[in-house]
């Protein structure tokens, strides 16, 4: 069967929160199977412990965050939670000195390193997905998101919608069958992005004190700012992508179905995640033996494969 997993040992980073633009420490830890994905925030005490779920996403503003009842949060979760999602990590303990973990380069790939780096151990229980079993889809004005069935994997087919000069048309639709490997090699480099006439006012209401061109694109009114320019000629809608995907693992099970959107971000993310889980007749949890695996023609990279490619194909 395709197993659980966590990290093999400990391992810590440090780096600018990008709303706080203070200097932020994060440290992963193993955890044991069923544990989900736990947030500490060590800096507070007692420490506040927040589980990844769709129902404790409650700020979607510029960020995924998670927030308690007595508005204690955790944010800027989704890269990591999209480098989780691609290596099939399950179980993880993550403690934060801060309100939101480091935003490192604006990318998935930094936490993938860093949890490579950790190693991966495999546990003893199966790895539980959600298979899509009909259409949900959430609309907001004229943007929209779906959750559709599909015979296999875990496909995505996104656009966004962007009149700048710096984005051509051509490259704001990606499609993607979605592995460990092609997210590593394909999308995980992709930054999250902003524009210069948007600053003053996010930096008025404290938000991106930290953003800069080392971890963010930023563009002015014609191009790109950043010196070396873009990491993928789409790289813009392979970070909406890279967003979602992190967004749909709030409640750390990966998808078997056909994730379909239009102009999404973190909000409409959490909608469609949220009215997937009221619908219980729209999705069923499974695991995955190695009989079926076989069966499926190669389209589960099995667990001797690079460490973080056991998700669906």
């Amino acid at each position: 069967m395709i197993r659980q997993r966590t990290i093999n040992k400990a391992v810590s980073a440090s780096g600018i929160g990008l709303h706080s633009g203070r200097k932020v420490s994060v440290r992963f830890r193993p955890a044991p199977a069923n544990t989900g994905i736990v947030y500490t925030r060590v800096d507070i005490e007692p420490n506040v412990v927040f589980r990844a779920s769709a129902d404790m996403v409650r700020d979607t503003e510029l960020c995924t965050a998670l927030v308690n009842d007595a508005g204690d949060r955790v944010s800027t979760i989704e890269h990591l939670s999209a480098a989780l999602s691609s290596m099939g990590i399950d179980n993880l303990y993550v403690d934060v000195n801060a309100p939101e973990l480091p935003v490192m380069d604006g990318s998935a790939q930094p936490f993938i390193y860093l949890l490579e780096n950790a190693g991966i151990r495999v546990l003893d229980e199966p790895k539980q997905f959600l298979k899509i079993l009909k259409t949900v889809r959430v609309e907001l004005d004229d943007k929209w998101a779906e959750l559709r069935p599909a015979k296999s994997g875990f496909k995505l087919d996104l656009e966004i919608d962007f009149n700048h000069p710096a984005m051509d048309r051509a490259l704001q639709h990606y499609t993607m069958d979605f592995t460990g490997e092609k997210f590593f090699r394909d999308v995980s480099r992709a930054r999250t992005f902003c524009f210069m006439k948007d600053v003053e006012f996010m930096h008025a209401h404290n938000l991106a004190l930290g953003g800069s061109l080392d971890n963010a694109v930023v563009l002015d009114d014609y191009k790109v700012m950043n010196p070396e320019g873009l990491r993928y000629p789409d790289e813009f809608v392979k970070h909406k992508m890279l967003d979602a995907i992190g967004d749909l693992y709030m409640n750390v099970r990966s998808i078997q179905g056909e994730f379909r959107a239009y102009k999404t971000g973190h909000h409409l993310n959490n909608m469609l995640l949220r009215a997937l889980l009221a619908d219980a007749a729209a999705y069923r949890i499974i695991t995955v033996d190695d009989g079926v695996q076989a069966a499926e023609k190669g389209r589960f990279i099995r667990e001797t494969e690079r460490p973080y490619g056991v998700v669906f194909a």
